[in-house]
């Protein structure tokens, strides 16, 4: 029996550790504004992140480094919920657990690419419009005399 508890044990800890670096995060603030806040901003999609091998022979791809097909930034998606002055508490994150299983494409391409859909999941707090000052106003020079 303890035997049992034992290797279930050792399983729960393995897939604990090789899941705990599948996310990695892009952007995050960590200092909390809350003053002067118009909304909130959030939301998450499937991308792809795929990636080749840098020599693409194949097994020999196998120990060469790989390199990213389509880039993954949080520019994209913070730009969804406004300009980048009124955005604030950011918080951009790719969660990679879903390149466990499609890394069989890897070893059926003997290495050359492998294709990674990854979770993008975004939330920020947007500010509002702030008033001019008045001497950043435009002056009205319709009803002067020339």
């Amino acid at each position: 029996m303890q035997q049992i508890h034992t290797k279930t044990g050792a399983l729960i800890i393995s897939l604990t550790l090789l899941l705990s670096g599948c996310t990695s995060t892009l952007v995050r603030d960590d200092v909390k504004r809350t003053a002067g806040l118009e909304g909130h901003c959030s939301g998450s999609e499937w991308v792809d992140d795929s990636s080749i091998a840098v020599l693409p022979v194949p097994i020999v791809a196998f120990i060469v480094p790989h390199f990213d097909l389509n880039k993954v930034s949080s520019e994209p998606y913070l730009n969804r919920c406004g300009g980048s002055t009124r955005v604030v508490n950011r918080d951009v994150s790719v969660n990679r657990i879903a390149c466990l299983p499609a890394g069989l494409t890897r070893i059926v391409t003997l290495g050359v690419w492998q294709w990674c859909p990854a979770r993008v999941t975004w939330s920020a707090d947007v500010l509002g419009e702030a008033p001019q000052p008045a001497s950043a106003r435009p002056v009205d020079r319709s009803n002067q005399k020339s």
